[in-house]
């Protein structure tokens, strides 16, 4: 999979943000494939606790609604033989989902990412990691900067 990374060079918080809804996916998705097997059963429960049943059936063939099924009436724990089917375009599905349900869900990958030893020396996990970071910044700062200017004569 080929590194995506951001671009510094005249980045505003308006464009890191649009450019994040392509490249986080793109991220999730390289970090996942260099994750460790239980990492990977970690950043998929993660994802998948704020989605329902029926958005998660047309998630990737489907792929995720099995696991979270397996697990209904019970607490979300995906084992690594859950995993077997899920490829990183299946990953990229999920975290482009998850961001337009619930963004904070994302980017609380920061802080799974920044507790694993194995996944902090991924390139992918570090840029990931500060693309999170801007975003949620970003999303920050917008609102008091309406309100200020909203209290502008």
């Amino acid at each position: 999979m080929t590194f995506i990374g951001p671009n510094p060079i005249g980045s505003t918080p308006a464009s890191a943000g649009a450019a994040s809804e392509t490249e986080i996916p793109a991220l999730v998705a390289q970090v996942y494939e260099a994750a460790p097997a239980e990492e990977r059963c970690h950043l998929v429960e993660t994802l998948l606790r704020p989605l329902g049943v029926l958005s998660l059936v047309a998630i990737a063939h489907g792929v995720f609604a099995k696991i979270r099924f397996r697990s209904a009436g019970h607490e979300l724990k995906v084992r690594v033989d859950d995993l077997r089917n899920v490829s990183a375009a299946d990953m990229m599905a999920l975290v482009h989902h998850a961001q337009q349900v619930s963004i904070e869900t994302v980017d609380s990958l920061v802080q799974q990412l920044s507790s694993s030893g194995s996944m902090t020396s991924s390139a992918a996990a570090i840029v990931l990691v500060g693309l999170l970071v801007q975003r949620a910044r970003a999303r920050r700062t917008t609102p008091m900067q309406a309100r200020d200017a909203s209290l502008d004569p």
